[in-house]
């Protein structure tokens, strides 16, 4: 019993027609496969799903840039032209972004003269340069105030562990010793009350 003939209309199912896809674009490539063996032909096969998803083949005696450039030439149809133009096209565009931007930047850091700018371009670029200022000054004060915190921190546990140190010699009924003779001269007072009823140390670290 024979196969039934298919309708070829679109398929509506998402997933049939993906799997449709699938199995004939397999049989293409294997026929692709089998012209480029059997008959010595240079093949080159693009296809694109309805999703975008590219599938290539191209023979390994070949290039696909041949394959077009042969195409050229059997044909007359230059079809790189039109997408050097599209690119020429797209070039100029960004040159023109670029040169106003760069006369937007001149402006700004004053190498672009502002003659030729009308009273409205004026205020308008007086804006731009107060919100630049004004974000360029937020961003240094908050600056400012985190490397402030840091530092604080930074004593806070100095001091932190220079009391426990200080805390632990004592215990040891040892003084400690610094280069600074009030510092030395605090510190032996501080040690003489706390030692009251104690006795005194006299023992210093050198």
């Amino acid at each position: 019993m024979g196969r039934g003939k298919i309708e070829i209309k679109r398929i509506e199912n998402t997933t049939n027609r993906q799997v449709t896809y699938s199995k004939r674009r397999s049989g293409l490539v294997k026929k692709a496969k089998e012209l480029t063996v059997l008959c010595d032909a240079q093949v080159s096969l693009i296809m694109f799903s309805g999703s975008g998803n590219l599938s290539e083949f191209t023979s390994h005696s070949t290039t696909t840039k041949q394959v077009y450039n042969q195409y050229q030439q059997v044909t007359g149809i230059d079809i790189w032209n039109s997408h050097y133009e599209k690119m020429q096209e797209k070039m100029k565009k960004q040159l023109e972004i670029n040169t106003r931007l760069r006369k937007q930047i001149g402006e700004r850091i004053g190498v672009e003269s502002l003659d030729d700018m009308s009273f409205n371009e004026l205020c308008s670029l007086e804006q731009d340069l107060d919100e630049s200022v004004n974000a360029v000054r937020e961003r240094k004060y908050h600056k400012i105030a985190t490397q402030t915190e840091t530092s604080k921190k930074k004593v806070r546990n100095l001091q932190e562990t220079n009391t426990y140190l200080v805390h632990e010699l004592g215990a040891r009924g040892e003084v400690p010793y610094y280069e600074d003779e009030d510092t030395v001269t605090g510190m032996s007072s501080r040690g003489a009350h706390h030692g009251e009823g104690h006795g005194c140390y006299n023992l210093r670290l050198g």
